[in-house]
């Protein structure tokens, strides 16, 4: 999964147009106009502009007049002052321009990269195994250093000297002109996407602290496996077994399909154990604790042989979710253009339409390879599908090893996270990248013990270090966590080579998340290859084809569900938390009933709301299906070539919108036409 920092960004990080837009008063919830600086003013001030520098400026003039204006409060200034700042500080000469642009970009880097190292550095005791968290961990995890930035950017008008000379190009404008532009014509868009808004440091910090108590939820949100017991009273699963939720809960349910004793009556366990968790049904002393025997099919909860009364978790799932709802509504009223977190996330921070993500979605559940691909997992396992195989991973190649010698291999080879950080170079040496410039990528990571399933966070200037967070027990890492692992180390791969080879930090990083989660993808798919387990299936790529189209059929609809959700708390803010859980399970079962009931049967299911996503990052999960399929797209252009040279020509690209990255990476858009053509090359076969 991506870092947990991107939670924090992805609905506060995004483009919009302020082209007509007005300013607000600092008052969350509310839309009131506040305009301080008349349009009329606006243009006769970019009028006369014109007339002193001439015609071939127009563009920018008009646009960064506006723009200012748009922004400008009563305490930056008169009308007067606004007409001599834009006065004096438009700028036509390109050198001075492109002077403008590098200082700018400059000291932008290394405020950005030093808050961040100590925002990381704050909440170390929150996401780092250690000592027991403390409530005063909690409130440095969830303090914002960098919430006043923008505020005192503006008071000292280094923010109106951005807008003014850099203009805003809405995404059609982009989609449009982008394909001509250079490289640093790109900078320069982005550099005029950065002073777009002004939201009140208040604001911010209180984002900041909602979802880090969400963070903190999840992270410490684990089942003792040990302590579960099915009818007969058995345990099942080792006495040492901790899984967090959802992560570690699916993954154990998938290595259950080669259990041939147990392993479907573990599945059932699981199922059952995360069904309590989407009602809220769950036991609160079940929940990271092995204090208590625990069936969760009949949810009865023991304590010495004796059953005892059974407490629920009682809607903290669905406090979590609202909380956060209502930290991200309260931005609305500073993005009018784009009114919502709905569109802050999709039009804005994805740069792809909302309506263009579920149309992709919707397209590839209702596609007539999902039954056929279904029956021949049912042809697999051998019985009547259930809903959780909506988890199956039959398709995979795999050696011919247990779980459990599987976790021999892993523990030995990674005891602790300095074993994992010193084989990072080997891994890239293996996918390709010369031993140099493994190195030189490496170099720039550090390997962190995590209490939560892990995560990648990129570092936001030059030559500073990539963390990749990860869990690994006193035993060494099992094979969960080294699958995982990994994952994130994909996600810092990319992050090192988006942050340190791209021609400019301002165009550092990706077009959105999607395009991270698919070098995620890429890497973790050839996990055991990284072990030295090579040629375990014949029919290797088809296999992938269908193991990639399964994937996205189980997250597809765990995004609608996200988004649905959203939706529905914009419908209904005042909500309480019992409205809110009966909203998430009756569209869960919609979502089911449309796409999955009659695949995998399990009439009104809920299992679509256990990821965790869904509370600890708002809007995130749609990330996932279009990293498959930009990592199927972009895994069938490297076809026959190296890994490690594609990905750096693809790559090196940097934040440019997500179409134009891909037509210039594969030469066409974002599509789920490859990965179905795939599987029905697969399915004859």
């Amino acid at each position: 999964m991506k870092t947990k920092l991107i939670s924090a960004l992805i609905l506060i990080c995004f483009s919009l147009s302020l082209y007509a837009v007005q300013n607000k008063e600092n008052t969350p919830g509310t839309m009131k106009k506040n305009i301080y600086i008349e349009s009329t003013l606006a243009e006769s001030v970019a009028k006369s502009i014109i007339g002193t520098v001439g015609e071939k400026s127009r563009f920018r003039v008009e646009r960064g007049v506006a723009q200012v204006a748009g922004l400008w409060r009563k305490e930056d200034g008169t009308p007067e002052e606004f007409k001599a700042f834009c006065k004096t500080g438009f700028i036509t000469d390109d050198a001075q321009l492109d002077t403008l642009f590098l200082k700018l970009q400059r000291n932008l880097e290394i405020i950005s990269g030093y808050f961040h190292k100590i925002d990381l550095q704050l909440k170390e005791p929150v996401q780092l195994t250690g000592s027991e968290i403390t409530p005063l961990d909690e409130l440095f995890g969830g303090y914002d250093i960098s919430s006043h930035l923008d505020e005192d950017l503006f008071a000292n008008k280094i923010a109106f000297i951005a807008a003014l000379n850099f203009p805003y190009y809405s995404l059609e404008e982009k989609t449009k002109e982008g394909k001509q532009w250079t490289r640093k014509q790109w900078a320069y868009a982005r550099m005029g996407d950065r002073f777009t808004i002004r939201i009140p440091a208040n604001v911010l910090q209180n984002l900041s602290q909602v979802l880090a108590s969400a963070d903190s939820y999840i992270s410490g949100y684990n089942i003792c496996m040990g302590s579960l017991q099915n009818a007969k009273g058995e345990k099942l699963f080792p006495a040492d077994m901790k899984l967090i939720s959802h992560w570690g809960l699916r993954d154990e349910l998938k290595s259950d399909y080669s259990d041939k004793k147990h392993g479907k009556e573990k599945q059932e366990l699981i199922y059952s154990v995360m069904k309590r968790i989407i009602d809220q049904s769950i036991p609160a002393d079940a929940i990271n604790s092995d204090k208590y025997t625990w069936n969760p099919v009949t949810n009865d909860l023991y304590s010495a042989g004796k059953q005892v009364t059974v407490k629920p978790e009682d809607n903290k799932r669905y406090e979590m979710l609202l909380a956060s709802f209502r930290a991200n509504k309260d931005l609305d009223a500073y993005t009018p253009q784009l009114p919502n977190a709905l569109a802050r996330n999709f039009d804005g921070n994805m740069e792809i339409l909302q309506q263009d993500v579920e149309t992709l979605f919707k397209g590839l559940l209702t596609s007539p390879e999902v039954k056929r691909v279904a029956a021949l997992i049912q042809k697999k396992v051998g019985r009547n599908l259930r809903p959780y195989d909506i988890w199956y991973n039959g398709f995979k190649s795999k050696p011919d090893l247990s779980e459990a010698e599987l976790n021999q291999i892993t523990s030995k080879k990674y005891p602790n996270p300095k074993a994992l950080e010193t084989d990072l170079p080997e891994i890239l040496i293996k996918l390709g990248w010369s031993s140099e410039k493994a190195k030189q990528i490496a170099s720039l990571v550090k390997v962190d013990p995590a209490r939560g399933s892990g995560h990648a966070t990129g570092a936001v200037m030059k030559n500073d270090y990539a963390h990749l967070r990860t869990r690994i027990a006193a035993t060494g890492m099992d094979y969960k966590g080294y699958n995982i692992a990994v994952h994130e180390f994909g996600h810092n791969t990319e992050q090192t080579i988006t942050m340190n080879d791209v021609d400019y930090w301002m165009l550092s990083g990706v077009p959105n998340t999607a395009f991270t989660e698919a070098v995620a993808f890429m890497f973790q798919k050839r996990d055991l290859e990284l072990l030295g387990f090579t040629n375990t299936n014949a029919d290797t790529e088809n296999n992938l084809a269908l193991d990639d189209f399964w994937s996205c059929y189980e997250i597809m609809g765990v995004a609608l569900l996200d988004i649905a959700t959203w939706e529905w708390m914009y419908a209904h803010p005042n909500a309480t938390p019992q409205e809110l859980k009966e909203a998430v399970l009756s569209k869960s079962k919609e979502i089911w009933n449309t796409y999955y009931a009659g695949v995998l049967g399990g009439k009104d299911e809920t299992i679509l709301a256990i990821y965790s996503h869904m509370i600890d990052a708002p809007l995130y999960l749609s990330n996932y299906p279009i990293g498959y399929l930009i990592s199927f797209q972009v895994e069938g252009r490297m076809k026959g070539k190296s890994m490690a040279d594609e990905m750096q020509r693809m790559y090196t690209q940097g934040r440019i919108i997500p179409q134009i990255w891909m037509n210039n990476s594969v030469g066409k858009d974002i599509s789920a036409e490859p990965l179905l053509e795939a599987v029905r090359t697969a399915l004859k076969q």
